[in-house]
C-alpha cells in the first residue's frame, strides 16, 4: 500500500489550513497532478478545494462547479481545473468537455465526486476522503502514484501540519 495520512479537521479553519499546506507542497511538475476528492455531500470537499486554488494564488471568486461541470483558475503554478462530476449522468459526458486536451498542459486537477468518471478521468496521484467526525472532519490522505507520494512526503514536512 502507498503512503497514507489520516487527519482530524476541527473545524472549517483546519480544511482551509489543510487545503493551503497542500498548495504549498504541491510538485511542480507536468503532466497536471490529480486529486480525487471523496465524501459525502457536506463532507467539506468544495471547501478543501477552494483553499487549495487560493493558496495557488487564485483571488476572485471560487465557484463551485456543480452545474458547470468543470471550472479553469489561472494560478502561481499554471492552469487548474476544478471538477465536480455529481451531477454527470454518465462518464461519457466528460468527453465533450474537450478535458484529454488540457491534461498534459495543466498543472491540478481538483475532481469531486470522480467515481463518475469512470475510466474518463486520467490516474490519480492523490485520493482525499473526507467525512463528518463530530462538530468536525476526518480527512485520509492517499498516494496513489509516486508523484503523490513525493506530495504527501512534503505535506508531512510542512511545519504547519502540526496543527492538525
Amino acid at each position: 500500500m502507498r503512503a497514507h495520512q489520516e487527519l482530524c479537521l476541527a473545524d472549517e479553519s483546519a480544511s482551509v489550513a489543510l487545503g493551503e499546506a497542500l498548495s504549498r507542497s504541491l510538485p511542480r511538475q507536468r503532466p497536471a497532478l490529480v486529486v480525487a476528492l471523496h465524501g459525502d455531500l457536506g463532507a467539506g470537499k468544495s471547501t478543501l478545494a477552494r483553499a487549495l486554488l487560493r493558496g495557488l494564488g487564485v483571488e476572485g471568486a471560487v465557484r463551485s462547479p456543480t452545474y458547470t461541470l468543470v471550472e479553469p483558475y489561472a494560478t502561481a503554478v499554471g492552469h487548474c481545473l476544478h471538477l465536480d462530476l455529481y451531477r454527470l449522468a454518465d462518464p461519457s459526458e466528460l468527453d465533450y468537455l474537450g478535458l484529454e486536451e488540457q491534461y498534459t498542459d495543466t498543472a491540478l486537477w481538483l475532481v469531486e465526486w470522480p467515481e463518475r468518471g469512470g475510466d474518463r478521468l486520467p490516474p490519480v496521484d492523490l485520493r482525499i476522503d473526507l467525512a463528518r467526525a463530530g462538530a468536525g472532519r476526518l480527512a485520509r490522505l492517499q498516494a496513489l502514484s509516486l508523484r503523490g507520494e513525493a506530495w504527501l512526503g512534503a505535506l508531512r514536512s510542512d511545519a504547519s501540519c502540526t496543527a492538525f
